[in-house]
Formats: structure tokens, sequence, C-alpha cells
């Protein structure tokens, strides 16, 4: 399966997409003004399926959850969407706490719009650990159908996707003393030593010639350098609450931090278990379960929003796998927001 159509009005966040995807269109357009006949024309047919993660501000946990804030509408345009272009399949992904509280009823209001034709599996929250990967990432998840085009879903379709979670070991332990290969394309470009062999987790993220980008350290201050000395693995820094990882566990949550727009916060990244500074851009790509060939942006800053914005490449692997499945096909037409 592969996206067809794309749609962000982030151009930062999405500078790197026609490299990723290059089969894909990217349209930078709102939600807001999308009209599903547009979608229509572009794809010279029928749409298949639509996946959409509405922003999860709105609905953090950890955040405001302000009923004023202007992203929570994004949510109910999504099922627009879905009711315009009735695809066979749709799949929306966000934060836990949008199936508690008032989020919760506001989705379950946003969901009104569907035709009565489509059943769902879900709310259900998934974890990207159980699929795979090597960080704690749980999301809630709305899977979709038309009866006419997908067979139905159950809970074991995804327990057989499941797997034993990867370590922090087993994700970035290979990435040690990597060769320079200098600047490619304004991004900073490494190759693996050919003495790191990796595991079998790091060894399918691999890129075929082994080479990577964005892997330059952060700089530290001596003063911040002798704090992070002093922490031991699994304890957190009490003045800027990094956690340091443990090479046996798995990485906690990774966040996505602000934009300009929204004050330019950078979120708080993890300490790496043996060395005294927070972990790279690649080392939490790995962690969240990117290959090595997949491109996020020059900047630090904007590459850490971009995974800690992301779904969990293995968990959406999986998720996927069974909706290809059920539509008993694999040559799918996808709209992707």
């Amino acid at each position: 399966m592969h996206p067809t159509l794309a749609f962000d009005n982030d151009p930062v966040l999405s500078s790197s997409y026609a490299y990723n995807f290059p089969r894909a269109k990217l349209t930078l357009q709102s939600v807001r003004t999308l009209q599903g006949p547009d979608i229509m024309r572009a794809v010279e047919g029928r749409v298949d399926g639509i996946i959409g993660g509405p922003p999860c501000q709105a609905f953090s946990e950890i955040g405001r959850r302000r009923k004023a804030d202007p992203r929570r509408n994004l949510l109910r345009h999504f099922f627009r969407l879905v009711a315009e272009l009735r695809p066979g399949f749709f799949v929306m992904e966000n934060v836990r706490g949008l199936g508690r509280g008032d989020a919760r009823a506001y989705l379950d209001e946003s969901l009104n719009v569907l035709p009565g034709t489509y059943r769902l599996f879900g709310p259900v929250v998934f974890d990207a650990k159980d699929f795979g990967a090597a960080t704690l990432r749980p999301r809630i998840f709305i899977i979709g159908y038309d009866p006419k085009w997908c067979d139905a879903f159950s809970a074991e379709d995804f327990e057989l996707e499941k797997r034993s979670p990867a370590t922090v070991r087993d994700a970035i332990a290979d990435l040690k003393a990597p060769i320079s290969l200098g600047d490619i394309d304004g991004f900073d470009a490494w190759k693996i030593s050919g003495r790191n062999r990796g595991s079998a987790y790091a060894s399918l993220l691999r890129s075929a010639d082994k080479t990577f980008t964005g892997h330059r350290f952060t700089t530290h201050t001596d003063a911040v350098l002798r704090r992070f000395h002093s922490i031991k693995p699994g304890e957190i820094d009490v003045v800027g609450r990094h956690p340091r990882l443990t090479w046996g566990g798995q990485c906690p949550n990774l966040r996505a931090g602000t934009g300009s727009d929204k004050g330019s916060y950078q979120a708080v990244r993890p300490i790496h278990p043996t060395e005294d500074r927070v972990i790279t851009v690649r080392e939490a790509a790995r962690l969240q379960g990117f290959h090595d060939s997949f491109r996020f942006h020059p900047t630090v800053w904007h590459s850490f929003r971009m995974i800690g914005n992301s779904v969990s490449p293995l968990m959406s692997q999986a998720i996927l796998s069974v909706v290809m499945r059920k539509m008993g096909f694999n040559g799918m037409r996808v709209a992707a927001e």
C-alpha cells in the first residue's frame, strides 16, 4: 500500500515528504477547505482508503485541552471528508485523551456525520512497543469500514500482528562511532562502521549501504554535562526533566514540542544510556521504528517535531497489513491527511 495523495498545511514539517514518498502527490492545504470532489478528481476515480491524524494538542492529556482550540474542529472535518468520499476504509489516529471526558463526547458527536453504512472498530488503544518498536507510544485508533468493500475487523486480527518490544540497545547500539560523510543536500550524513553488526531490529531499519542522516550531537554546557553524568539509567534529571535511557528497556513517549506559532518550545529529549548527551535525531527515529533512509529536516528542532508527531512505522505497518487483508487486494489508492 502506498499513499496517492497527501494533505498538510505545514510546509516545514512536510518539507521532506516528496523525498520519502516520491509516488504520492502532496498538497499544502487545510482540511477545512478541502472538499471530497476535489480529491476524487485528483485520483481520477474511487478512493479506497483515508488515513489521518488530526492535530492532537487539543485533546492531549498533558495539554490544556481548551474547548475553544480551533484545531478540535479538524477532527470533524476528517469525518466529513470520509462521508463525502465514502472509501472502503478509514483509519484515524490520535492521543489517548480523545477517548476520555469531554473529548470523548466530541469524538462521538463527530462520528455522527458518517453514513450509517460504516462499521467501526474502536476506539482502541494500541502501543508501539507491542508491535516491536523500542518506545512506549500509546495511541487511540478508530478503523471504519464499509461492509460492501471490506471484511469485519476483530481484536484477534491485531493480536496476530503483535511482537515483543525491541530494547534501546537493539535500536541504537550499532550507531556508535559512525563514519562522517559530511553534508549531503543540507543534511549531515553518516555511515555505520563496519565493526557494528547490529541487532535483528537494527538490521531491518538499516539502509542497504548503511548510510543515514541526522546524527549530529547536541553541544551541552559543562554544567549540563556534569549534571547528566550524575544521572543513572532509569533516573530523571530534576532540572530539565530528561530521562536517562536504559539499554534493556524502552524509550518513553517522544514528544513533539511546538512550532513558532506556539512559542517554539523544544520537547524534552532523553539522555543516551551511557553518553552524557541527549539522543540524536537518528537515535530517536530508530527508537520509533523509522528506516535509516527516511529523512526528516536539516534542523534538530523540526526533526524532533516530525518524530514526536508521528505514528511508529512498525505500528502503521501492522495495522495496514490487517486492512489490506480485509480489503482483499494490494493496489489501493489512499488519501493521507
